[in-house]
Parts: structure tokens; C-alpha cells; sequence
């Protein structure tokens, strides 16, 4: 999956995840976005030029090289700092306690082990620190759900250890409150992959 994962499917990405609806959903959840930020699966910086004007600086974790690539060529032309770390959402080498915000959009469907990567973004938020979200999951949908089951390791391969049918609300209630939730089908998307979980997640003070 080396060449598969880090060449062709970055461009897939980018190709599949620059659609008006998602963007216009980036802008929103992106809007929350304060203090120190760490956004993980940063991937090819999709969501970039979403931040609000007053972000200046922005920490990324994303083990892809080939994601850091094509990322790079948004990095140049923004006009905030980004410091880019090759790692995996699970194993994060930063402190306890050290960001104000944590971004994940489009990311927890692909994380091998999502329930580590929620620990980890848990235990580097401050205490009264938010996760921004922005996933697709496992539909309410029995028809949709079957589907996505179905589907799901074809997904996992085609779409680099892609997740149809992970259940995003479960994940994050093992370790956050979730004060803000909203979830709907994407507009002009199949189904299976457009069931969305959109909100904010806390870490106690």
C-alpha cells in the first residue's frame, strides 16, 4: 500500500474532498478554532484556508508523506505558521495539557485505533479545551448501515484503512461531553459516506 497510500491517494483526496457543501461546512466548524491548535490528520491541508484570520499558528500531526507533499504547496502560500509533525494521531509527542483546541475533520474514519488517538487528543487538551469535529460515520439508517458494513473493508483498502461505518458519537463519548452535536446526510453524496457528525467536544476543567 506504500505507493497506493502515499502517491496516488493524496490526490484522490484532494480531488474528493475540495466540494463546495464540505468546504462551507469547514468554514463553520473551523470557526471555532482558538489559542493553541493542534489539528490531526492534517493530510493534504484541505482545511487551511478555513481558519479564522486570527489563527496564526497551527501544530499538524499526520504521518503521511505523501499527504506532507502535496500539503506543503498550501502551507507556502498561507500567511500562518505550520509546524508539521510525521506522526500518528495515537502516539503524539506532545506534552499533557498543551493545546487550547484540537481539529479533526474527515480523519477518525482512517486512525487504526481510533480509541488510542481519542485518548491522545484527550490528554494533550488543556482541561476546559474543545475538539472541533467534522466526521462521517455509521448511519441511523438500517439500509444505510448494512451498506456501510458491507462495504467497509473495501473502503479500508480503497480509501487508505477508510471506516464507513465507525460510530463517531460512541467513539468521543468514551472520553468527552459533547455539548454541541448535529448530524445529516452531506448534500450530493452516497449515503454510505456522507452520513456526518458535526460539533464540539470538551475536556473537563
Amino acid at each position: 500500500m506504500g505507493f497506493y497510500s502515499h502517491v496516488i491517494f493524496p490526490w484522490i483526496l484532494d480531488w474528493a474532498m475540495d466540494r463546495e457543501a464540505l468546504n462551507r461546512l469547514r468554514r463553520e466548524v473551523l470557526s471555532g478554532a482558538r489559542g493553541d491548535i493542534l489539528e490531526i490528520g492534517f493530510g493534504t491541508g484541505a482545511n487551511l484556508p478555513f481558519y479564522p484570520l486570527g489563527v496564526r499558528k497551527l501544530t499538524t500531526a499526520d504521518p503521511n508523506p505523501g499527504m506532507r507533499a502535496r500539503a506543503q504547496k498550501r502551507i507556502l502560500t498561507s500567511p500562518r505558521f505550520v509546524d508539521t509533525w510525521m506522526v500518528t494521531a495515537e502516539t503524539l509527542p506532545m506534552p499533557d495539557n498543551t493545546f487550547d483546541t484540537v481539529v479533526s475533520t474527515m480523519t477518525l474514519c482512517s486512525i487504526s485505533d481510533a480509541d488510542a488517538a481519542i485518548r491522545e487528543v484527550y490528554r494533550v487538551l488543556k482541561p476546559g479545551g474543545r475538539l472541533l469535529f467534522l466526521e462521517h460515520g455509521s448511519s441511523p439508517d438500517r439500509n444505510v448501515k448494512f451498506c456501510q458494513d458491507l462495504l467497509t473493508p473495501v473502503s479500508k483498502i480503497l480509501g487508505d484503512g477508510c471506516h464507513l461505518n465507525r460510530n463517531i458519537r460512541r467513539l468521543l463519548e468514551s472520553q468527552f461531553a459533547i455539548p454541541i452535536l448535529k448530524n445529516f446526510y452531506l448534500e450530493d453524496a452516497p449515503k454510505i459516506a456522507a452520513y456526518m457528525y458535526q460539533g464540539i467536544a470538551e475536556k473537563p476543567i
